[in-house]
C-alpha cells in the first residue's frame, strides 16, 4: 500500500485525505505530529492495511495514542521507520562484532609479547653454562610457550574467520536493505529517491567524461479515467505492466525509474536523443499493441497507450534544467494528441 499511498498524495484526492486524517486525529485526541499524521494518513487510506487493522484494535481497545505508541506502530508498519531500525540493528550487530575482533587481537598481543619475554630467558639461559638438567628445563619451557602460543594463534584465526563471516553477511544485508529503500515497491523499478541520486551521478560522470547523456520521461495516456473505471488494483496491474516493459529496455547502462504515479523516468548514458527516441518508440509500440484483461474478471480492459518525451543533455546542464526539458517535450507529446515521443529540440524549434 504505501507505493499507492505516494500515488495519492500527488493526485487530486490527496487533499481530502489529509483533511479526512486531521478529522480522525482530532476526533480521539492524537495530536497532528508529523508522525502522527503519517500513521492517520495510513490509516483513512488503506483502511484494510495492516496498520489500520492495528490502529482500530487500540481504538476499540480504548488505549491512548501516546508517542510511545506511535513509535511502536511506526518501527513496526512504516518503511522509513523499519530501515532506520534495520540500520541501527546493523550498527550494533557490527559494533559488538568489532568490539570483540578487538579484545581477541589485544589478547593475542599480550601472548606474543609473554612468548617473546619467555624466548629472551631461554636465549640468556642459553648463553650461560648451564648444565644438561637446566638446557632440558629451558628446552621443555620453549615447548610448553610455544604450543601455548599456536594454540592461541589458531584460536585467533578462528575467530577472524567467524568475524569476517558475520561482517560479510552484514554487509550484505546493508545492501538488501540499501536496495529496498531505492527500489518502488508496486514496479520493482527504482523509485523517485534513487532516480534523483543517479541523475546527479550520470551527469557529473557526463561531464568528467565529456560523454552525451539523454533524459527520458514517460506518461501512460488518460490514466486517471482508467484509474477511475476500473479502481485502484486494475490500475497497479497496468503500471506494473508498463514498467515491466520499460524496465526490459531500461535494463544497465541505462536506468529505469518509476517517477510517480504513472510517470516514468529513464537515463540514457553514452546515447543521443535519436538512440533513445528509437527504444522510447519500441516502448511505445509495445504498449499499444497488448490487449489488457483484468486478472480477477478476466474483463477485456482494452489498450493503453504511452506518451514520452526526451532531452540530449546540454554541456554542463544542471539535473533539474534537463528534467525540464524533457518536461516540456512530453507535454508536447499530451498536446500533439498522445501516443507518440517528442524530442525536446523539436519543442524549441517549434517555438
Amino acid at each position: 500500500m504505501t507505493g499507492d499511498l505516494e500515488v495519492r498524495l500527488r493526485g487530486p484526492g490527496a487533499y481530502g485525505l489529509a483533511r479526512k486524517a486531521i478529522e480522525q486525529m482530532e476526533r480521539y485526541g492524537v495530536w497532528p505530529t508529523a508522525l502522527n499524521f503519517e500513521i492517520w494518513m495510513h490509516f483513512v487510506a488503506d483502511p484494510e492495511g495492516a496498520l489500520a487493522r492495528e490502529v482500530a484494535r487500540l481504538l476499540t481497545s480504548g488505549e491512548a495514542f501516546t508517542d510511545r505508541v506511535t513509535d511502536e506502530l511506526a518501527a513496526l508498519y512504516l518503511p522509513k521507520a523499519r530501515l532506520n531500525e534495520q540500520i541501527r540493528d546493523a550498527g550494533d550487530q557490527l559494533s559488538r562484532e568489532l568490539t570483540s575482533v578487538s579484545q581477541a587481537i589485544r589478547a593475542a598481543q599480550k601472548s606474543s609479547e609473554a612468548y617473546g619475554e619467555t624466548l629472551a630467558t631461554a636465549s640468556e639461559s642459553l648463553g650461560g653454562q648451564a648444565d644438561v638438567a637446566e638446557l632440558r628445563q629451558t628446552v621443555e619451557t620453549l615447548a610448553v610457550a610455544t604450543r601455548r602460543i599456536q594454540r592461541e594463534n589458531k584460536s585467533l584465526e578462528k575467530r577472524l574467520a567467524e568475524s569476517s563471516s558475520e561482517v560479510t553477511k552484514l554487509r550484505e544485508h546493508l545492501e538488501q536493505v540499501r536496495r529496498d529503500a531505492t527500489t518502488d515497491g508496486l514496479t520493482n523499478l527504482a523509485n523517485r529517491k534513487a532516480f534523483d541520486e543517479e541523475l546527479d551521478r550520470a551527469c557529473s560522470e557526463a561531464d568528467s567524461k565529456g560523454e552525451v547523456l539523454t533524459l527520458a520521461v514517460i506518461d501512460i495516456d488518460h490514466f486517471k479515467n482508467f484509474n477511475d473505471t476500473w479502481g485502484h488494483q486494475t490500475g497497479d496491474q497496468v503500471i506494473r505492466y508498463v514498467a515491466s516493459v520499460i524496465g526490459r529496455v531500461g535494463a544497465p547502462p541505462r536506468f529505469a525509474a518509476r517517477y510517480g504515479g504513472e510517470e516514468f523516468a529513464m537515463i540514457f548514458p553514452q546515447e543521443t536523443a535519436d538512440a533513445a527516441t528509437a527504444m522510447l518508440e519500441e516502448i511505445r509500440e509495445e504498449v499499444a499493441s497488448r490487449m489488457l484483461k483484468r486478472r480477477s474478471t478476466n474483463e477485456d480492459l482494452g489498450t493503453i497507450t504511452v506518451s514520452a518525451g526526451l532531452a540530449e543533455r546540454r554541456p554542463g546542464e544542471a539535473a533539474h534544467a534537463i528534467m525540464e526539458r524533457a518536461d516540456a517535450a512530453l507535454y508536447a507529446s499530451k498536446r500533439g494528441g498522445r501516443n507518440r515521443v517528442t524530442k525536446a529540440d523539436s519543442v524549441a524549434n517549434a517555438a
